[in-house]
């Protein structure tokens, strides 16, 4: 395995040195070779800033354990980390739906998938996620049968993908949404906010709000990556 390449912040901890840090001293040792092989690989696409941050991974993967999932749903693929980790949680007989419109890109990390002798968990769908998860909701016997989410896609329509996973997700289960602090942007004024960022920001700052006022959950933002925003169903 190659040496651990320096790795930058994501968004919110903007000091390189106490970000390594915490990358040494908490997260690399406990990160299965599988994770750190499917990051090596992934390091040189140039779009790897897509890729889950390997700190909220490791939340990701203890709030899997602490839930019991063994049904997950994630949205937003990419190359496959946090759905390697997952499929790496959940027990044997677990079963995740994996939902992305490029199947391309998870063909990149799919050997080690395969490696890791964990593809029989995964169902993974090439499509835009709103028609996929409408088809899923045609069966009344994916309703309420979700332990788990994951949402790292298109942020515009995060509120939608929202709605649609509180029907598939069971009460008590845990949803996660990935960039809602979108590197630090929704609290800058948008003068200051670099136009890629500046659509993205507008959205992620909605469906904050939205989240926030929703009664139907209880929430925490975490700072985490680029921001997580950790959910459990209440009713």
């Amino acid at each position: 395995m190659a040496p651990e390449k320096p790795t930058e912040p994501k968004g919110l901890l903007q000091t390189h040195d106490l970000y390594k840090y915490i990358l040494e001293t908490n997260v690399y040792p406990r990160e299965p070779e599988p994770l750190k092989e499917l990051r090596s690989l992934t390091a040189p696409h140039p779009w790897a800033v897509m890729g889950t941050a390997p700190d909220a991974g490791q939340m990701i993967g203890l709030l899997l354990k602490i839930a019991g999932a063994k049904k997950a749903l994630e949205i937003g693929v990419f190359t496959g980390y946090s759905l390697l980790l997952t499929a790496l949680t959940i027990p044997n007989d677990g079963k995740i739906v994996a939902i992305d419109v490029n199947r391309e890109s998870y063909e990149i990390g799919r050997p080690v998938i395969k490696k890791a002798k964990v593809e029989h968990k995964i169902d993974f769908i090439e499509s835009e996620a709103l028609p996929a998860l409408d088809k899923m909701l045609e069966n009344p016997e994916n309703e309420g049968s979700f332990d788990f989410a994951f949402v790292d896609a298109d942020k515009i329509n995060y509120i939608n993908y929202h709605e649609r996973i509180m029907k598939l997700l069971k009460v008590n289960g845990i949803m996660v949404y990935d960039n809602t602090l979108w590197f630090g942007s929704v609290a800058q004024p948008e003068s200051s906010v670099l136009d890629e960022f500046k659509k993205g920001r507008v959205s992620t700052i909605e469906f904050n709000k939205s989240l926030a006022a929703d009664p139907r959950i209880e929430t925490s933002m975490v700072p985490l990556g680029d921001g997580l925003t950790i959910c459990r169903r209440l009713y």
